[in-house]
């Protein structure tokens, strides 16, 4: 067909069972060689997901801690969930042990859920600075999956080795000599129950109108084209939407990986928020992973025909509530729906398809420092101790994935986020960029 989409990054999770050092070693990682690729104010909140590029690969990394139900109490039963759904979803998984304590019945049990699964698995034996620790390593050849790596995720050591062994069998980043297809991939993600697949078979229900279907360029990624009513897009779709899983299918962390894969492969996400529950944290954890991969955002409310209040002051509370959780990104629209009764159905796709467009808007230079450099002059940049930043041009960086303008001034260290924000305030109030993260970046002049 001579189609091509963007090779979606591998996915690595992290699993073991607690106190061994996943989450350090997750933060390690993630602050390897510029690993954060997006210093976007608020996404933070999401700590268990992140990118990490390692001598040119890049990849996604997902820490299954963060995820254990009972943190407290935890059961063997739920650890063997996660490594289970790690299983599915992941293409390559690190198994973390503790070097001080050695092979532990759990450690056991995991390894041979992991002996069984067909996945490559890393042995990673972390804290092998402390004590004697280091003489414990040999344990883990137990295992049967290959030689342990010895790290240190407290103080980094090893951890170069181990990138090494993760991004050794990943494929080189294909040139794109061949144009990749201009037609917009719109994911549709939420968390359980919040009516994605009511949406997704409200669009796509009847066989005929689904003109082609593209397996994307990982095992679990497929994209129907939808051609119809004037609409011309591919929805992003992950095998497991429709397919029964073996795991429960209302484990926050099993909606959190699943989400990885479809926002990853798209342009613009469709959130969709259960009305009838509220916004949950669930909600933020998936709001934050588009946030880091700067896709566009339609905030979908479903289920508006089961609420009982549905006047215009009840939604207008239900936006105010939605922006304030997921600021200082509130620059987005919201659409209150029922998939199961068709309401706006239609008004979700055109509002995507406007967003997937604004991500693409491109402004003159000269309009842009017209307008920008007088904005400027009236609310300077704040003096620091005693030094005035002076900003003297700005453009607009072109093929860029999303929006981003670069400020030319004197002292780009000086210009904090508060100010930030106000250039990006100001970006909007005068150009529709309703719905797409923007970067804005300074420069020495």
């Amino acid at each position: 067909m001579g189609l091509k989409f963007k090779t979606m990054s591998k996915l690595i999770a992290i699993v073991g069972r607690p106190n061994v050092g996943k989450s350090t070693l997750f933060n390690r990682l993630t602050q390897t060689r510029r690993a954060i690729v997006d210093d976007t104010a608020g996404t933070t909140r999401d700590r268990q997901y992140g990118k990490v590029d390692w001598n040119g690969q890049e990849f996604s990394i997902v820490d299954t801690g963060g995820w254990v139900v009972n943190s407290d109490d935890v059961f063997e039963e739920e650890i063997n969930k996660q490594v289970e759904i790690a299983i599915e979803e992941a293409d390559v998984i690190l198994f973390v042990v503790d070097s001080t304590t050695g092979v532990t019945d759990l450690d056991d049990k995991v390894a041979q859920i992991l002996r069984r699964s067909k996945k490559p698995v890393i042995v990673v034996a972390n804290k092998e600075d402390v004590g004697d620790a280091r003489f414990n390593a040999a344990e883990f050849y137990s295992f049967g999956l290959g030689d342990p790596i010895e790290v240190s995720s407290a103080n980094g050591s090893g951890t170069g080795d181990l990138l090494d062994e993760i991004v050794k069998d990943m494929p080189e980043k294909e040139d794109d000599d061949e144009a990749e297809e201009e037609i917009p991939k719109f994911a549709i993600v939420g968390r359980p129950n919040a009516g994605k697949s009511s949406l997704i078979n409200a669009f796509i229900g009847e066989e005929r109108h689904i003109v082609t279907d593209i397996a994307g360029t990982t095992r679990d990624s497929i994209y129907h084209r939808y051609n119809k009513f004037g609409f011309d897009f591919y929805l992003v779709d992950t095998a497991g939407i429709r397919k029964k899983q073996k795991v429960n299918e209302d484990i926050e962390y099993y909606s959190v990986i699943r989400s990885i894969r479809a926002i990853e492969a798209s342009d613009v996400c469709i959130l969709m928020i259960d009305a009838t529950r509220g916004i949950e944290g669930q909600d933020g954890n998936i709001f934050g992973l588009i946030q880091r991969n700067r896709k566009g955002l339609v905030v979908c409310v479903n289920k508006w025909d089961l609420v009982e209040d549905k006047s215009v002051t009840a939604q207008k509370r239900y936006e105010d509530a939605i922006r304030t959780k997921f600021a200082p990104f509130t620059d987005f629209p919201i659409i209150f729906t029922s998939a199961l009764t068709k309401q706006r159905i239609h008004r979700v796709l055109e509002t995507a398809m406007q967003v997937y467009e604004n991500r693409k808007r491109v402004i003159p230079t000269s309009q842009l420092n017209t307008y920008m450099l007088e904005q400027i002059a009236v609310t300077p940049p704040p003096s620091n101790k005693g030094k005035f930043v002076k900003i003297k041009y700005v453009t607009m960086l072109k093929d860029a994935v999303i929006p981003t303008f670069v400020f030319f001034c004197n002292l780009p260290q000086w210009v904090k986020e508060p100010y930030r924000r106000f250039l990006e305030n100001k970006i909007r109030e005068k150009w529709d960029f309703h719905g797409t993260p923007i970067a804005i970046f300074m420069r020495e002049k």
